[in-house]
């Protein structure tokens, strides 16, 4: 979707400053909600584009104003509402306010270990991937109303090519409930002034990792 959180190229938000010798969190609320995100990741519901999809609906006053782990903890809200583990009364509240719904599975501290490994998005494929290194690709102009991971400035542009990365669970259709739907992925080059304009520099490359339904061939 082409939400505020598609920041990329966007201009007047300044310099990404890297913090030195950041902490893992800054305040003990934050791992609790990491602890949320993955004890509640373990009940199956939703995956991760699922999660990062719930993310990018926040509203862009919400989007821009809120920390790293407040965006985490109101996409977790937005999706135990979605999915009746609660009431909104109950997070107004802060506290249970009934028996809350019996659930298939319940993360324990002998599973810890697996949860926090993220599993493999590779799939199996009969298809071959219709593209090689190489190959001049142009990215589809999309704009769908559901997630993507077609970023907004690199659509409708000319690259290249630089390698095959197998067939992996594609984001687009899972975000939404539509299953796996494997698709070939690549990394795609750009040069800057095809993405930026004739004052990019020109020695200036962006490359992207993009599914096979987001390229056309280009002669």
């Amino acid at each position: 979707m082409n939400g505020v959180h598609d920041m990329g190229g966007m201009q007047c938000f300044g310099a990404v400053e890297a913090e030195q010798n950041e902490p893992p969190f800054h305040e003990p609320w934050e791992g609790r909600v990491l602890a949320m995100q993955r004890a509640m990741g373990y009940l199956g519901l939703w995956n991760i584009d699922m999660s990062r999809s719930s993310l990018e609906q926040l509203p862009p006053k919400v989007y821009l104003s809120v920390s790293y782990y407040q965006k985490w903890f109101l996409g977790l809200a937005h999706r135990v509402l979605k999915h009746g583990l609660v009431g909104e009364d109950e997070i107004a509240a802060g506290k249970s306010l009934r028996p809350g719904e019996k659930v298939q599975r319940t993360l324990t501290l002998d599973k810890l270990d697996a949860v926090m490994t993220r599993g493999s998005y590779a799939r199996p494929t009969n298809q071959a991937a219709r593209f090689q290194p190489g190959d001049k690709v142009r990215t589809k102009n999309l704009n769908p109303v559901t997630h993507t991971r077609l970023p907004r400035y690199a659509r409708d542009k000319v690259g290249v090519v630089e390698a095959v990365r197998g067939c992996h669970v594609y984001p687009d259709s899972v975000a939404s409930g539509g299953g796996e739907n494997p698709q070939w992925l690549y990394t795609v080059v750009f040069d800057g002034p095809e993405l930026w304009g004739e004052d990019s520099d020109p020695a200036l490359k962006v490359s992207i990792e993009a599914f096979e339904p987001y390229l056309t061939p280009e002669a």
